[in-house]
């Protein structure tokens, strides 16, 4: 299989190349190959990039908001038409199941392109009577923005940064993960073809080190990275190194808490849901399931169960509910917790190592994974792992597994099972995370905010709370009368 783009990068409505920047492969998990081939960016090519964001935001900003919005209700519009060639693409380039990707990937990035187009318009300001004399306040857009994405929702993450910050009126130059190039570049296409003018999104390949040419770059305004906390806290330093503004969207290791009172089939679906969709590389799963001990032998049963039937194989076969991980390096550092786990006393409830498919020998795939009888202070239950190794902790008073779950520096997400609603909004009101579920884990409408608390994260994206930080707010004071002085 090739998906060969037709140059590393995009910038300025076209296609560019850096034949002297540093070649790297896009591999397909399933099988290990390369796809594609592509090089980093250059000092060049990346001052070629940020300046025609400068320019081509200056078109931008002067485009009246409710034509900003028609452009994104077209790039939505056209992002649903080619769904499924951007969702075969989605799969070659992370081995997540077309299964998955036909409907979570470029399709939720329809979603967010059209939702921030019904915004445009309503960006207003606000009038504030003073008197005699009033204020005004106008919503303006921060200039250049870089986006930098993760691996694991490539063209996903890519829309959520970019509709909120065209909206405001920005220009964003984006990175992809150096793991997942492909799919940002038919994004720009697609943004090309649907009105935008020329420099406004740009793409530019690369490692770390492009990244942070980027985020230092004079012209940038603003940073809005979804990673590691190890990554966030060093573009956060960075940029905080240049008075950057930022916005983080980081890891977690997330509760989700299953009374004795919960649906079990419902508590198993969102433990499924939140463990080993996408292989389990979500940084909003609930991998510390917390299941009281009078129904944790009959969840653990039904759980055994239900995974037994997960089908692993060819990512391409819409039968297929598990691919592999995204990378070989990922799948040895997966591999390497689930021995820790049973080093560290955990129970091996199933999976556990490596799982062979027949017609992909070479593919990166893993059991899907779950350990039960696992203690707060085991490494599997503190350590991001993402993969699909769920951790099973049991409680039985609802104060105590409150605070257990919030001993942990992280609070990116958390979610409860019970059908006592004063119970659920009692628990969610006390857990440390910025985004909740109640009877049901990971859903992710653009309609609602999305980001953590501690070290999870700072600023929100999607939802309206994103405008906040793509926008900036000039105040103006009109005196109608005269002015007085001391002398």
């Amino acid at each position: 299989m090739r998906a060969q783009p037709k140059a590393s990068h995009y910038i300025g409505g076209a296609y560019v190349e850096s034949p002297d920047g540093h070649p790297f492969p896009s591999i397909y998990p399933a099988t290990g190959e390369a796809i594609a081939s592509l090089f980093g960016a250059d000092e060049t090519t990346i001052n070629d990039a940020v300046q025609s964001a400068v320019e081509g935001q200056k078109v931008w900003a002067a485009t009246p908001p409710v034509e900003r919005g028609r452009v994104l209700l077209k790039a939505a519009a056209i992002l649903r038409e080619r769904n499924r060639e951007l969702s075969e693409l989605e799969t070659l380039d992370t081995g997540k199941p077309l299964q998955e990707t036909l409907i979570a990937d470029a399709a939720s990035g329809a979603d967010c392109m059209e939702y921030y187009g019904g915004l445009a318009a309503t960006l207003t300001g606000e009038h504030i009577a003073l008197g005699d004399s009033f204020a005004y306040t106008k919503r303006e857009p921060l200039g250049v923005c870089v986006g930098i994405g993760a691996w694991n929702y490539p063209i996903q993450i890519a829309c959520w940064k970019a509709a909120p910050a065209l909206v405001c009126g920005n220009a964003m130059v984006f990175k992809p993960s150096e793991v997942t190039p492909l799919s940002a570049l038919k994004l720009a296409e697609i943004l090309t073809e649907a009105g935008l003018p020329n420099g406004v999104f740009n793409v530019v390949q690369g490692y770390g080190d492009v990244g942070a040419q980027l985020v230092a770059h004079p012209d940038v305004a603003k940073v809005s990275l979804t990673g590691s906390v190890d990554t966030g806290a060093k573009v956060a330093a960075l940029a905080g190194e240049h008075l950057k503004k930022t916005t983080m969207e980081l890891g977690g290791k997330s509760p989700l808490i299953i009374f004795d009172d919960a649906d079990i089939d419902n508590a198993v679906s969102a433990a499924i849901n939140a463990n080993f969709y996408s292989t389990g590389q979500i940084c909003s799963n609930g991998t510390r399931v917390f299941v009281h001990s009078k129904i944790k032998d009959a969840f653990l049963a039904r759980l055994a169960e239900r995974t037994a039937n997960a089908v692993l194989g060819d990512p391409m076969d819409e039968a297929t509910s598990i691919g592999p991980l995204v990378s070989k390096s990922q799948f040895e550092k997966v591999l390497g917790y689930m021995a820790l786990g049973t080093q560290e006393g955990a129970r091996l409830v199933c999976g556990g190592d490596k799982a062979d498919v027949a017609s992909m020998p070479e593919g990166f795939f893993v059991q899907p994974t779950v350990f039960a009888d696992v203690k707060d202070k085991m490494r599997i239950a503190r350590e991001e792992i993402f993969g699909p190794v769920m951790c099973v902790l049991d409680f039985e008073d609802e104060a105590d597994v409150i605070e257990r779950a919030n001993d942990t520096t992280l609070g990116l997400a958390a979610g409860v099972f019970t059908k006592d609603i004063q119970r659920a909004h009692r628990v969610i009101d006390q857990l440390q995370a910025g985004t909740c579920w109640i009877n049901t884990y990971n859903l992710t409408p653009v309609e609602m905010p999305f980001g953590g608390y501690k070290k999870s994260g700072i600023g929100r994206e999607n939802g309206h709370a994103a405008i906040e930080y793509y926008s900036q707010i000039k105040s103006v004071y009109v005196e109608m009368g005269g002015v007085e002085a001391a002398f």
